[in-house]
């Protein structure tokens, strides 16, 4: 029988079952230095929740509704109560994944979550991997091998690559080469080869999926021609890692419609092949901030991570996680909260985590259609995984700007049915190329996007883009 578990009792439970543990050891009474007054913590904290549940608009405003199908704006949600419940019951003792004494039971949490990671990402059995703070670590560290197993080559990441990469390069010392994109956002393989042949890239960076435009690189191209040229290929997956478990199976059962396009799920199973591959659970995997992975293909490049500390390690003979990690401190929490979310919904294409994915897919081509057929939207692409870009239809690309500018703030702003969308800046040329009619009075112009992230959104695609067309009509 399948649940929507309480929140509220789910973490109960789990601080009920910690507190018993902790009195196994004894009274420990409180030290006074703790205390704090009464009547500042009542108004520290109504000032704190009135805060937290403002409305999102005017001078101080609050916190958007990331949890509600009318929010489709960032890569933002709440984490599933299984794993706010698990890092509740983990955070209340707050282990520290560096070395084993600091958590034994969550560093085998993150061993075992990792081995689940590696195998829905194609990586080897044997793939060296751990949890970070998120994508933005996680990328740093394979980079940064990148650079100790290239001798400090330049690397080289698509224009529509996430800005984290050419900021690690600044970070590591070395040089980064920007490839051209195509319209649809993704690697030109004709740049990338020209970029290949000039002999000095170490590393290529392809992504899967970008956080603009939601493209998936076309990987299964690329690799071999990284290959072919001795370069080191890293797969920055943090976005549309997960994914990839839909790429290697059929349609989830109850559902007539392919979840991937075939070119997508082709380039997505190729992950399987990069040297090194980062992913986020706490975008599709369903945690709290921060939960990144980082896995390397080749585990003998833990030896670039070797170093020696005078007070850990003593514990035990196995490897310690802080062994083979950039971060020290590193919140056991987070492993915790994955590995009882992963118990619950398995990293599957037929249950578990599959089916979430897959209902983000079918809301984000449903919202596409309804763009399609509207006579005031229209999307510039097609959607790849659950991100859908369009913009309001327009004579000029200033015009377009100026409307995509009041969709986004007007219905941001309405405080009976508002609707949460971002923006995000396209050459005109791009533009003009998907809307010949354009009358090219700008160099840019910014355009709609919403992430359809949350499987909620597969029940309001309709009405999400009906409030969307009618602020489109000044309505």
């Amino acid at each position: 029988m399948s649940v929507h578990p309480d929140p509220l009792d789910l973490v109960t439970a789990a601080w009920d079952r910690i507190a018993e543990w902790e009195r196994q050891w004894g009274e420990a009474e409180a030290h006074d230095a703790l205390a704090v007054d009464a009547d500042r913590l009542a108004e520290a904290m109504d000032e704190y929740l009135g805060r937290m549940t403002a409305p999102p608009r005017g001078e101080t405003p609050g916190m958007y509704p990331f949890g509600h199908a009318r929010y489709a704006g960032q890569m933002l949600k709440p984490p599933h109560p299984v794993a706010l419940a698990a890092y509740a019951a983990a955070a209340r003792i707050n282990p520290n994944n560096h070395a084993l004494d600091g958590g034994p039971p969550t560093s085998a949490f993150e061993k075992e979550v990792m081995v689940d990671l590696g195998a829905m990402l194609g990586m080897p059995a044997d793939a060296l991997g751990h949890l970070t703070g998120g994508g933005t670590v996680a990328n740093l560290e394979a980079l940064w091998i990148a650079r100790q197993e290239t001798g400090g080559r330049p690397i080289a990441v698509s224009a529509e690559g996430h800005y984290t990469h050419a900021r690690m390069a600044g970070v590591l010392g070395v040089d980064c080469h920007t490839v051209a994109a195509d319209d649809n956002g993704r690697i030109d393989l004709n740049a990338l080869e020209e970029t290949l042949k000039r002999g000095e890239v170490g590393t290529v960076v392809l992504t899967a999926t970008t956080t603009g435009l939601g493209a998936v690189d076309p990987l299964a191209d690329a690799i071999p021609l990284c290959r072919a040229h001795g370069v080191r290929v890293h797969v920055d997956a943090a976005y549309g890692g997960f994914f990839r478990l839909l790429a290697t199976s059929d349609a989830p059962p109850g559902t007539d419609r392919q979840p991937l396009a075939a070119e997508v799920a082709r380039h997505l199973a190729a992950i399987a092949d990069a040297d090194s591959v980062v992913v986020d659970p706490h975008k599709h995997g369903l945690q709290p901030y921060g939960c990144g992975a980082v896995l390397f293909r080749d585990p003998a490049v833990g030896r670039h991570y070797k170093h020696d500390s005078p007070y850990t390690y003593f514990t035990s003979a196995a490897l310690h996680l802080g062994e083979i990690s950039l971060e020290c401190s590193r919140p056991g929490a987070a492993a915790g909260a994955l590995w009882m979310t992963l118990q619950v919904l398995p990293l599957a294409a037929d249950r578990g985590i599959g089916p979430v994915l897959a209902a983000g897919l079918r809301a984000a081509r449903d919202v596409h259609g309804a763009l399609d057929a509207s006579a005031r939207l229209a999307p510039v692409l097609a959607p790849e995984t659950d991100i859908v870009v369009y913009a309001p239809r327009a004579e000029s690309v200033a015009e377009l700007d100026t409307r995509s500018a009041a969709v986004f703030q007007v219905g941001m702003d309405d405080p009976d049915d508002p609707v949460f969308v971002s923006l995000y800046r396209l050459p005109a040329d791009r533009l003009r190329r998907r809307f010949p009619d354009l009358a090219p009075d700008a160099d840019a112009a910014r355009v709609l996007r919403s992430v359809l992230m949350k499987p909620e959104h597969e029940a309001w695609a309709g009405r999400l883009v009906a409030r969307l067309d009618a602020l489109a009509g000044g309505g």
